[in-house]
């Protein structure tokens, strides 16, 4: 569902796409310097659609240039993250807000479909529901039922793929399976009574349970690193 199709069929297309799951997915781990001679070797690719694909990873916020230092992979950090759901957390507790406004029926009835299936395949397995990709399918399609085209672009296109790389790469398992798919529920009941201002507020609350999580995750891993 990202918005660089996978069935993308330019060469430059293919390497983004491929750079920026290994970054997201941790191969090329956080902090990692990017080269790229030593780039343009292992994805067999040129050194000119290598640097096109960093600029497009510096767009979405996996890639970062520094003087002295050149392209390095994004450092997961508490304040990193404090920054980019708090951003988050008001985007998006505005996109619940649209959508309970502009949000078709039919939307709304598949959205609530998609809930059924998750919790059939993943909810009931016990499974890691938070980071999968049908997740964030659901917040995909919520930020789409907002109508709100400025607002889909920077969320979409700005904010998905970094906020993806922190759950990935934190995992999202345990009793926070269970709350996570409830706050849906919840979620989804406000935006089909078209209650704006409930939606608002439950989806603006869901994220601020999933920062704490994420955050108590990366406290730990870094407490652990230091060890």
């Amino acid at each position: 569902m990202d918005f660089t199709s996978e069935s993308a069929v330019t060469n430059a297309d293919k390497t983004y796409i491929q750079l920026r799951n290994d970054i997201v997915e941790g191969r090329i781990t956080a902090g990692t310097k990017l080269s790229e001679v030593e780039l343009s070797t292992n994805y067999s690719v040129s050194r000119a659609v290598i640097r096109e694909a960093i600029n497009r990873l510096m767009a979405c916020h996996l890639v970062e240039r520094k003087a002295n230092v050149g392209a390095r992979v994004v450092t997961l950090s508490p304040e990193g993250l404090e920054q980019l759901y708090q951003v988050r957390e008001s985007l998006e507790g505005m996109a619940a807000r649209l959508a309970a406004k502009h949000m078709t029926d039919q939307e709304i009835a598949d959205l609530q479909q998609l809930l059924n299936a998750h919790f059939d395949k993943q909810v009931q397995a016990g499974e890691s529901y938070y980071q999968e990709a049908g997740d964030v399918d659901f917040h995909y399609r919520i930020i789409q039922g907002s109508k709100n085209q400025h607002l889909i672009s920077v969320l979409v296109n700005g904010l998905y793929h970094l906020v993806r790389m922190y759950r990935v790469q934190l995992g999202m398992a345990g009793p926070r399976v269970t709350t996570a798919f409830d706050e849906h529920l919840h979620i989804v009941k406000a935006i089909a009574n078209r209650d704006e201002e409930l939606a608002e507020i439950l989806m603006r609350r869901h994220i601020l349970y999933s920062k704490n999580n994420v955050q108590t995750k990366l406290l730990n891993h870094s407490n652990l690193k230091g060890q």
